[in-house]
């Protein structure tokens, strides 16, 4: 791979190449992206998703949306840093072609922010439960008539993949959907490959998968254009990860390890003496203990800690990706960026108290349960409808039940696989609140 083509300003349904050197700075491409998806009505959505409390009512707790937010900072100052030491390594870059260092931190920032644009209400729970609805739940009776890969993108579905559909996918008279350059939607696929196999191997981009059959010949084109490197045989498709994917996930590992951690404690789901126990292995080296012990505030102490935390992994991060660049560039870095940090074991004990203390908080368990309940019974109307419409015998319920889908989501699937994941795909878009509101009506809950 070289970063000439990584750094693509190609949009959908561009037939020529976008040079660097004739972009307006004041309006640049890169940020084109990031404009773009802020002003999204998926990226709107996300202020009522869940972060780690569902349906929290606390206001300090961190939604999809400031997380997102976060991570794009984060992601913005990863690209920076890592784009100076990339043209100061490469300086034709610069001097031919007319990329800058931030360049790169647009890139990472929009790709930050986008990350998780896909994601189901209720959290990963959200991701489980359409998952489960196929797999052991009514919809086993479609597996028969799909294709294998088909079956796998509903059982398994992947808030991932469903980000590049919401960022892609065309319907009438949006073609290409919010049309993306490929250099950002290169470092958005953090899991360039299709549902099957599954985890063929222990590389990090095979953890999860990235796109729908659906989607398979766009990513394909977009793959292909940047160069990422093939890994995959025969009909099965996948890619090596573009260099900048590794910067996003790291920005995302960042800061939910931190500011998860932090919600934790302003909860006091985490006591504060436990948490400076770790938190100060991160910002030993940093930390001024007589501005911190001017700090009267628990929420201050650790505002404190958490920025300097941020900035201690931000900098190892850079690290670890510079001295790995020519592995990356030739496909051969299979981990994640911060499995390499030398903050890694402090991150994973931090991880292992906010599971402990956090995620598997009573309150958590309770409304996961009920986004479970929500999103299978969501699943099993409008699929239902959708259906009995297209084999033309629905019922006057199923009409009214069709009534509630937004209007740019009345369209017509032709096939079975199509129309079952273009119910995911619109329950997938509704917010927290809204799908317990759609649950309500139908189910003719009054409070």
């Amino acid at each position: 791979m070289n970063w000439e083509q990584l750094l693509s300003l190609k949009r959908q349904g561009d037939k020529g190449k976008r040079l660097r050197v004739e972009q307006d700075d004041t309006r640049l491409g890169f940020e084109v992206d990031y404009d773009r998806i802020i002003f999204s009505a998926a990226f709107r959505s996300l202020q009522d998703k869940t972060q780690v409390i569902p349906l929290s009512k606390t206001d300090f707790v961190h939604t999809r949306l400031t997380h997102s937010l976060e991570v794009s900072v984060v992601g913005r100052s990863l690209g920076r840093l890592v784009g100076k030491k990339i043209i100061e390594k490469y300086p034709h870059l610069k001097e031919v072609h007319g990329y800058h260092m931030n360049d790169f931190g647009a890139i990472v920032a929009a790709a930050s922010l986008a990350h998780d644009i896909g994601n189901p209400p209720f959290g990963h729970s959200g991701e489980k439960a359409i998952g489960e609805y196929f797999s052991i739940g009514k919809g086993q009776q479609y597996k028969d008539q799909l294709s294998a890969k088909e079956w796998q993108d509903l059982i398994g579905f992947e808030g991932n993949a469903n980000g590049f559909s919401v960022l892609t996918a065309s319907r009438p008279g949006i073609e290409g959907g919010l049309r993306i350059s490929y250099a950002t939607l290169g470092a958005f696929m953090k899991y360039p490959k299709e549902s099957l196999p599954k985890k063929p191997t222990k590389d990090i981009a095979d953890k999860k998968y990235g796109f729908f059959q659906t989607d398979k010949a766009f990513f394909q084109d977009v793959a292909l254009d940047m160069g990422l490197i093939p890994n995959k045989s025969g009909s099965d498709i996948g890619f090596e990860r573009h260099p900048l994917a590794y910067l996003v996930e790291a920005a995302d590992d960042i800061c939910y390890t931190i500011i998860d951690f932090e919600d934790g404690i302003n909860l006091g789901l985490v006591s504060e003496d436990f948490a400076l126990e770790y938190l100060i292995k991160l910002v030993k080296d940093s930390i001024d203990t007589s501005k911190y012990k001017t700090l009267e505030t628990k929420e201050d102490r650790i505002s404190y800690l958490r920025a300097l935390a941020i900035g201690s992994l931000i900098n190892d991060a850079v690290k670890v990706f510079v001295e790995n660049e020519e592995l990356i560039l030739k496909g051969k870095f299979p981990f994640a960026i911060m499995d390499k940090s030398k903050y890694k074991a402090q991150m994973d004990d931090i991880i292992k108290i906010s599971v402990d203390n956090i995620y598997q908080s009573r309150e958590v368990i309770e409304k996961e349960i009920v986004g479970y309940q929500i999103i299978q019974t969501l699943l099993d109307k409008f699929i239902t409808a959708y259906n009995n419409k297209f084999n033309g015998n629905a019922s006057n319920y199923d009409g009214l039940i069709l009534k509630l889908l937004p209007e740019k989501h009345h369209l017509e699937k032709e096939n079975l696989y199509g129309r079952l994941l273009h119910i995911c795909h619109f329950i997938s878009l509704l917010t927290d609140g809204n799908a317990l509101l759609f649950y309500k009506t139908i189910t003719a809950v009054k409070n």
